[in-house]
């Protein structure tokens, strides 16, 4: 039997509860019912103190993206803040559901883009283009750690690949590997395309 609601409970408490059930269970568990069911109250406070569904996933996802981006160094390249910040994107993705992260319109998703447009905008950007960069990042980090969540172990026949190689599976090292060729290659192909708008631009 659901506990009366207790009037400390806060929209904190709420979201850390959901939080819990995500990372226990998965995005498809969590609920209002399922959040009220874990706290030991009926919905109608959790409804009461955060709205609706989507208003709770919402601050869920808030709460995971919080300061994800690192912050700049004083003599850091885009490209060098790139790297950094999609290693931190991979690990905040890797404790929750992608479809959290990237849901349209989503406000976390944006304010955690912002801090990486920004810095492509101080190295010569234009708006859209970096908007465009910072999307095709954000897409392939969250692409490759879907792949990754489902990767298989291969198995040890003792022969040597690699890393990535193995067409029997892939270690924990080698996704670590894969990622950071995956994100450099991207990267590299990001930036001589800005620097080819540049050339066309002075011509």
């Amino acid at each position: 039997m659901a506990r009366p609601p207790d009037p400390e409970l806060d929209a904190d408490a709420i979201v850390a509860a959901a939080v819990e059930i995500l990372r226990e269970q998965g995005l498809d568990a969590v609920s209002m019912r399922s959040v009220s069911a874990r706290l030991g109250i009926s919905p109608v406070p959790v409804y009461s103190r955060i709205g609706n569904k989507d208003a709770l996933l919402n601050a869920v996802a808030d709460r995971l993206l919080a300061d994800l981006a690192p912050p700049t160094g004083p003599d850091e390249t885009w490209t060098q803040y790139a790297e950094r910040w999609t290693a931190e994107l991979r690990n905040r993705l890797r404790l929750a559901d992608s479809r959290l992260i990237v849901a349209p319109r989503r406000n976390s998703y944006v304010q955690a883009s912002r801090p990486l447009v920004d810095v492509m905008r101080r190295n010569g950007f234009a708006p859209d283009a970096a908007v465009q960069a910072c999307r095709l990042l954000m897409w392939a980090t969250v692409g490759f750690v879907a792949l990754e969540a489902g990767a298989s172990p291969p198995q040890d026949d003792g022969r040597a690949f690699r890393s990535g190689g193995d067409p029997g599976g892939v270690t924990p090292e080698d996704t670590d590997v894969l990622f950071g060729l995956h994100m450099r290659y991207l990267i590299e192909g990001i930036a001589r395309d800005a620097r080819s708008s540049a050339r066309d631009i002075d011509h």
